[in-house]
């Protein structure tokens, strides 16, 4: 069985390169298709693969602005010739799913969103990638075909996966078609529980506007706690100009250092509406309480009063109140990491390699009883 894995872009290293990086484990000989690749920005992840780019690899400034080229990231997906495979296993969301494969070739996605700023608010994404004024006046005008596009694109796919029911919604909300739940992989053996306990909260992710870092350094400001940020990303000179004395940035810590900040931390900071929040799994895997925004996925996941607390509003005002619910004498450890086990990477690779292999099974099936 021929197969070959294909990837928006490979420009960051976040969830959605750990997703890649499975499908790598599960299928080593595999070819990776992007339609951008900087190395620089993957910490060498991927640096022994076989990566084939389209067009767009050659274009000044794609690889460190590849925000700038969505009306052409259609053409640029459909050029990729996958006659020669079997089965092609994409993870996207945004161009990705949109290859085009012949008839014979058993096409799964496994989606991590429908692409949200064709779907959601396009004048919003703009703002929170700070794209320059002209740039922004033009968006809107190229949104009607990449809505358009995206919604055939859709319609290409044979089977589709979504990453938690949050995405599953929105799956059947905008392309009317059915998938199948699979929790993205969490190195749950990676975190511990601690009995040694600091003062801070704690917040991971990449610094980028929608993950909301500014209405926790207001509230925390406010509060006069200690908060640790960990990560990088474009909103750092904006949200550092923000921060109090209580406001630690950490910039990227070596993951053999991260869990120890996890394990310690008095409780996890999640302001932000996430498809999966994998940082947030994270904290459960360390047996830590977390305050988060009542939207996304982690509705799925965390009971309120028992594994944290939730707040109604993304505003600091909101976020206060909950921290000052926060008892975190009250929330169990050991119960709080229990509920990290069904993220298991181990669990994810089987559960996805049977996933496929019954796939295949059904789509050579079908194909036998239309041949005869």
């Amino acid at each position: 069985m021929k197969i070959a894995l294909v990837h928006d872009y490979l420009v960051q290293y976040g969830g959605a390169e750990r997703v890649l990086e499975i499908f790598q484990e599960l299928y080593p000989y595999a070819p990776i298709y992007t339609l951008v690749h900087d190395p620089s920005a993957m910490h060498g992840k991927f640096a022994a693969s076989r990566i084939y780019t389209s067009f767009l690899q050659k274009m000044p400034f794609s690889r460190k602005h590849h925000r700038l080229f969505p009306p052409l990231m259609p053409l640029a997906i459909e050029q990729f010739d996958f006659s020669k495979y079997d089965v092609v296993l994409s993870d996207s969301s945004s161009f990705a799913k949109g290859i085009i494969t012949r008839p014979e070739t058993l096409h799964i996605c496994y989606m991590h969103t429908p692409m949200r700023y064709a779907w959601d608010d396009c004048q919003k994404y703009t703002e929170d990638f700070g794209f320059p004024g002209l740039i922004k006046k033009l968006v809107p005008f190229f949104m009607s075909p990449i809505r358009l596009w995206d919604r055939a694109s859709a319609d290409r796919v044979d089977r589709i996966i979504a990453n938690s029911q949050f995405v599953a919604k929105r799956i059947q909300k905008y392309y009317r078609k059915d998938s199948l739940v699979i929790h993205p992989p969490v190195n749950v053996s990676q975190f511990y529980r601690s009995e040694t306990r600091g003062d801070y909260f704690l917040m991971v992710g990449r610094l980028i506007a929608y993950k909301r870092h500014d209405i926790a350094i207001e509230a925390f400001n406010r509060l006069k706690l200690p908060l640790k940020i960990i990560g990088r990303g474009p909103e750092y000179d904006r949200l550092k100009k923000l921060a109090g004395p209580t406001i630690e940035f950490l910039g990227r810590v070596p993951e053999e250092e991260l869990p120890k900040y996890y394990a310690e931390c008095r409780g996890f900071v999640f302001p932000q509406e996430e498809d999966f929040g994998i940082v947030a799994i994270e904290a459960m895997a360390s047996g830590r309480p977390i305050i988060a925004y009542r939207g996304g996925d982690i509705v799925e996941h965390m009971e309120e009063g028992v594994m944290g607390e939730y707040f109604d509003e993304q505003t600091p005002e909101a976020l206060m109140k909950a921290v000052e619910r926060f008892d975190e004498s009250k929330y169990d450890p050991g119960y709080i990491r229990s509920k990290a086990g069904i993220f298991d990477k181990e669990l994810f690779k089987a559960t996805i390699k049977g996933y496929v292999e019954e796939a295949v099974r059904e789509h050579l099936q079908k194909r036998t009883r239309l041949w005869n």
